[in-house]
C-alpha cells in the first residue's frame, strides 16, 4: 500500500492543484497498490479524488476509540463524508481524532505498514497543528520511499484565513 499524508489547511485552489498534479504521480508509481489516507479534511480529500480518478483503490482509516466508530469534528464532516464515499475500503483504527498526538500516532502506524509515502507538503517544519514534516522524517528513518508533492501556486491558509507562505521549499 501507499500511505498519503498532507497539510490540512490547503485552500480550495491548492486542493484542486494537488488533485490535478497527483494523476501523473500515481500513474508512475509501481503496480496498482491501493492508497491509504486517514479520514481528515485537507490534502487527503484531494488525494482521494485523484486516486479514484486514476482507477486505484482508496482505503480510508477512520477513528474508532475503544473500537467504536466516532463522528468527525463538525468542521470536517463534509470532507470525511466525501472520503468515505470515495473509499473502496474503510478500516477502523483505535485512536481519538480530537487528540493531535493520537492522530500523529495513527499516521505513524499507517505509514509503518506501507511500502511508500506520498506527502503533500510545502516543506515547512512541524508545528503544534501540522505534523507532515514529522511524518516525512518518520518514513525516511524507516527506509520507506517518500514522494513529496507541492504544486506551484499552492497556498496554505493561516488560522485567520489569510494565505500563508511556506518557510522553505520541499526537499524531494
Amino acid at each position: 500500500m501507499i500511505a498519503a499524508v498532507g497539510q490540512a489547511d490547503l485552500n480550495p485552489g491548492a486542493l484542486k492543484l494537488v488533485e490535478v498534479e497527483l494523476g501523473p504521480v500515481l500513474e508512475r508509481m509501481p503496480g496498482r497498490m491501493p492508497v491509504v489516507v486517514r479520514a481528515v479534511a485537507g490534502a487527503p480529500v484531494a488525494v482521494g479524488r485523484a486516486v479514484r480518478a486514476a482507477g486505484r483503490e482508496l482505503v480510508v482509516v477512520t477513528p474508532a476509540p475503544e473500537m467504536s466508530p466516532s463522528m468527525p469534528p463538525t468542521d470536517e464532516q463534509e470532507a470525511v463524508g466525501e472520503l468515505l464515499c470515495l473509499a473502496g475500503q474503510v478500516r477502523p483504527l483505535e485512536y481519538d481524532a480530537a487528540v493531535r498526538d493520537a492522530c500523529v500516532g495513527a499516521d505513524e502506524r499507517i505509514i509503518a505498514k506501507c511500502r511508500r509515502l506520498l506527502a503533500v507538503w510545502d516543506g515547512s517544519p512541524s508545528n503544534g497543528r501540522d505534523a507532515t514534516a514529522h511524518l516525512v522524517a518518520y518514513a525516511r528513518a524507516r527506509g520507506i520511499p517518500v514522494e513529496v508533492l507541492w504544486p506551484e501556486g499552492a497556498v496554505r491558509q493561516a488560522i485567520s484565513g489569510t494565505p500563508r507562505t511556506p518557510s522553505r521549499l520541499p526537499i524531494a
